[in-house]
């Protein structure tokens, strides 16, 4: 089972972290709430443990956002803030469970244990994205156009959904360099060119009508 850790305060997560991976589950540590909203809709996980205070986007914000995003798995909130306003505020933002700081890694456990063993979402409400007759599966991890499966490595369906999440916006190539290589400068290579081609030649053309499309001057758009 995977987790997505979004906290901020290394030694925490260092803590959670380990104590995770000892219960068997498999962790994903963020430091940064806009990172995390990032990480979140990049790829599927079953849980998600998010820091109230964080940089870049707070806990209640990155909530709403991943909610927002149609990202339905369980939620639970970690914070210093106890009161009953405080609870409520994040269970109405979108949270499923709230874990008062400083509390008992068992305790932690239970509650993810607890949450992991909700009914799943029925078959229909998997997260599948689709653009015209392209359909990519977040959870089955598979790519197909028109019934045809098509085979990605695993930059290709990263950079694929991105564009896919993003359907009908231009995106940069600053923007794909931050949301599917992690960079947040130029590389000054062409990188994100060379996976376009790549990524062309298997979604479009061996099919009729193009569905990735240059904006020149401007970067890329995947629009049916």
């Amino acid at each position: 089972m995977k987790i997505l850790l979004a906290e901020d305060d290394r030694q925490t997560a260092d803590y959670l972290r380990q104590g995770l991976l000892a219960e068997g589950y498999s962790v994903d540590h963020v430091p940064d709430g806009r990172d995390a909203l990032v990480q979140a809709t990049l790829q599927p996980y079953d849980l998600l443990v998010v820091d109230r205070m964080m940089p870049g986007l707070d806990g209640l914000s990155l909530v709403k956002a991943l909610r927002s995003a149609q990202i339905k798995a369980p939620i639970l909130i970690l914070t210093a803030m106890g009161g009953v306003t405080d609870r409520v505020e994040g269970l109405q933002a979108g949270a499923d469970d709230y874990l008062v700081k400083p509390f008992a890694f068992s305790e932690l456990s239970a509650r993810l244990a607890a949450l992991a063993r909700r009914p799943a979402l029925a078959e229909g409400a998997r997260d599948l994205l689709r653009v015209g007759d392209l359909t990519l599966d977040t959870v089955r991890r598979t790519v197909s156009r028109g019934g045809t499966e098509i085979d990605l490595q695993p930059r290709e369906f990263r950079l694929l959904e991105h564009l896919m999440r993003a359907a009908g916006r231009v995106q940069t190539r600053t923007m794909l360099l931050e949301a599917v290589w992690d960079f947040h400068f130029d590389p000054g290579t062409s990188v994100v060119e060379t996976h376009m081609s790549r990524l062309r030649a298997k979604i479009d053309r061996p099919f009729d009508k193009p569905l990735l499309h240059t904006v020149r001057g401007a970067g890329y758009m995947l629009k049916a």
